[in-house]
């Protein structure tokens, strides 16, 4: 039975499988708890708006790379509009926090998360690289949309993700996966699910980053 049932789950629902873990110690981030109860600091969701603004910039890049090696015209349009259109509404979301376009290197961890976003992959290892940004942020939206926030601010963040505009959008791009990997052979699909996981792991990392405003160290003094 346990056989069957493995079979018949799609890839997307393995890589969920495999990410779980890391999805379940996301939800008990204090980055993450801050944001339902309103204790979060503001230097640190101040922190988070102006990383993921840089963020995003790659995160657009990303997108039109892997729309040019999309095996079909339509996901190669659906792409390219999620670069341009969604892009430009969460960046909207950090102008209405007084968030503009901000300079300047990167923290450590979004400057290895752009990176990874970067390396050359096939279409199936991008796609599966670039889910989590957009499935775990509607999973944190729905969870955390059931407890509120007491602050209005970090409320109307939760919405943003939570809501049905948003949750069709990672549809698209799940069905997209999940039609992918009828052309996969099983290591192809491992190599999607390691993928996927890293990525996940680099989500909680971002939000730990936030948390604790993450620096690069002091450059060395060479002289000595």
């Amino acid at each position: 039975m346990l056989a069957l049932l493995l079979a018949a789950a799609t890839l997307t629902d393995q890589m969920w499988t495999e990410a779980r873990p890391v999805y379940d110690a996301t939800l008990q981030h204090p980055y993450l708890k801050g944001l339902a109860d309103g204790s979060l600091p503001k230097a640190s969701f101040k922190f988070y708006l102006v990383e993921d603004a840089k963020y995003l910039r790659a995160f657009s890049e990303a997108l039109e790379v892997l729309a040019k090696k999309a095996p079909r015209p339509e996901w190669a349009a659906t792409l390219r509009k999620h670069s341009t259109e969604a892009i430009e509404a969460e960046l909207q979301l950090h102008r209405s926090y007084g968030i503009g376009k901000h300079e300047g290197a990167p923290a450590p961890t979004n400057y290895a998360y752009m990176n990874h976003l970067r390396q050359p992959k096939s279409f199936a290892e991008g796609l599966a690289a670039m889910l989590p940004c957009y499935w775990i942020y509607w999973e944190v939206g729905k969870e955390l949309v059931k407890r509120g926030s007491k602050d209005k601010d970090y409320q109307r963040w939760i919405d943003q993700y939570a809501s049905e505009g948003y949750g069709a959008t990672v549809r698209q791009v799940l069905d997209m996966m999940n039609a992918e990997a009828a052309r996969l052979t099983p290591a192809q699909r491992r190599r999607a699910i390691d993928l996927f996981v890293l990525s996940a792991r680099y989500e909680y990392m971002f939000w730990d980053m936030a948390w604790r405003r993450e620096q690069w160290p002091p450059s060395p003094d060479l002289r000595h």
